[in-house]
């Protein structure tokens, strides 16, 4: 039998492989440019800005598909609208991410080659997952996202807290790709693939011509290793700590850029490649989307650190993404497409929001709490309402539209599923999310005890702050950019 040589589509594959470059380009440029931490910086911009470039491209093109096997036997990697959203907003927090490191890496004298060199590595390997269609290629890709970040949490090595970050999330990490690899092995046991588009193929045959429930048990294994990875109930416990402990461009690129490419995965794994099983797992998702939310609003209500409040936020928020996905679970035909739509759209709504929020938080310092932001709107004003509009985004209130467009699609997607004591829960939690939003955005105008000088801000994160803003503001306009896109 002759070899088998698959054509590559170097135009599909160009995003993570440029920033795969950019990491090595800055890599090299801290070894021969020793002290230079601005020229390591803004060559680490300069990679994410090119890459978000050359997406814009691809993404206006077709779609793409390339690692295929002949004769229609599925391809590795898939670039269609859903893949360049993800990869666009994921970008696009990378630029806010960078921007708000170039000054936490010159005041807290982290290593900035080390430094860049991570944050673009974890990044190619998320832009990579949100395009993989076989399961070998997502864990792949969910460990060059994950190995790095280990080392991103505990790069403070005099801190304490941060080598405890690191170290939660390198056990928790083990632990879930552990379980999730068990998963994938029953899955090829019982398919004899490991494409997705096949996998669906081979679960829909009769329950007699595979190991159902051998099946089964794959499926919700690979599940949880997801729940780890986004961080849902109660698969959660690491996310506090792990951010208390990051430094905040770390923290905010496992909130947002992490969080986004687990969600991306899970969202092909279950739609792409588990669909004929979703009576198995969309009741579980409803489960876990139930859990994450309210454990993760009453938690908050509790909290006095910025940094821990918005870890407990997006616990919540993460089970506001889950929720159409849980809905899903009895549906055919357009449904469940509109349901995924519904998460595709709140996920990269959510990602511009919180994006902002802890690049205010990278202004005011990572240990300050609420009451430390007191007085703001006096001396900073538009910072302060920056960060109102960001919470009221999270909250879902006027002026944020986007943050209600959100939940408005979210509630209609999961009410129209039959689900209607999930949305009751939702709006529930919703209300317990108004009250800790607000009560942060309130201290912004509330005059501080003590006189409080008014720092400069720096210019990398006042303009991190200005295009956060600025993509909040479009999506508040024009929601329809980013809702109504699924896989095919």
């Amino acid at each position: 039998m002759p070899p088998v040589i698959q054509d590559i589509d170097y135009a599909a594959i160009a995003p993570p492989a440029m920033l795969a470059l950019a990491a090595l380009g800055v890599l090299f440029t801290d070894a021969f440019l020793p002290g230079r931490r601005a020229v390591v910086g803004y060559a680490s911009l300069a990679g994410v800005l090119v890459t978000l470039a050359a997406t814009v491209l691809l993404a206006a093109g077709p779609p793409r598909r390339t690692f295929c096997l002949p004769a229609g036997g599925g391809c590795s990697y898939v670039v269609d609208r859903f893949t360049a959203l993800v990869q666009l907003v994921m970008l696009m927090a990378a630029v806010v991410v960078v921007l708000v490191a170039l000054t936490e890496v010159r005041d807290t004298r982290l290593p900035a080659g080390e430094f860049h060199f991570l944050l673009l590595a974890a990044l190619s390997g998320a832009l990579a997952l949100a395009a993989a269609r076989d399961l070998i290629t997502l864990v792949v890709c969910l460990e060059v996202v994950s190995l790095p970040v280990f080392a991103l949490a505990a790069l403070r090595r005099y801190d304490g807290r941060s080598s405890e970050a690191g170290l939660k999330m390198f056990l928790v990490s083990v632990v879930s790709t552990a379980v999730m690899l068990f998963g994938i092995s029953l899955v090829y046991g019982t398919t004899g693939t490991m494409y997705l588009e096949r996998i669906a193929a081979a679960l829909a045959r009769p329950a007699d011509q595979i190991a159902g429930p051998v099946a089964a048990v794959g499926v919700v294994l690979v599940l949880v290793g997801f729940g780890f990875k986004i961080a849902a109930v109660p698969f959660h416990f690491w996310a506090p700590d792990t951010y208390r402990g990051s430094p905040i461009a770390v923290a905010a690129f496992l909130s947002v850029v992490s969080k986004m490419a687990g969600f991306a995965g899970l969202v092909l794994v279950l739609v792409v490649g588990f669909a004929p099983y979703a009576h198995v797992w969309g009741p579980l998702l409803a489960v876990l989307a139930a859990a994450s939310m309210t454990a993760g609003n009453l938690v908050a209500l509790r909290q006095r650190s910025a940094v821990r409040l918005l870890a407990w936020s997006s616990i919540a928020q993460a089970g506001y993404i889950l929720a159409p996905l849980g809905a899903a679970a009895g549906l055919h035909g357009e449904a469940p497409r509109a349901l995924v739509a519904a998460t595709t759209g709140y996920l990269a709504i959510y990602a511009v929001m919180n994006i902002g929020a802890f690049a205010v938080v990278g202004f005011v310092g990572r240990d300050a709490d609420l009451d430390g932001y007191r007085g703001l709107a006096r001396t900073h004003p538009l910072i302060s309402v920056a960060l109102a509009f960001f919470l009221a985004c999270l909250a879902g209130l006027p002026p944020g539209l986007a943050g209600l467009f959100a939940k408005i699609v979210v509630f209609r997607a999961t009410v129209s599923a039959g689900y209607g004591w999930l949305a009751v829960l939702m709006a529930v939690n919703t209300v317990i999310g108004l009250y800790y939003y607000l009560a942060w955005a309130s201290r912004l105008f509330t005059p501080s005890p003590a006189e409080v000088s008014a720092a400069p801000v720096p210019r990398p994160v006042a303009v991190a702050i200005g295009v956060a803003a600025a993509g909040a503001v479009l999506l508040s306009v024009v929601p329809q950019l980013v809702l109504g896109i699924a896989p095919v």
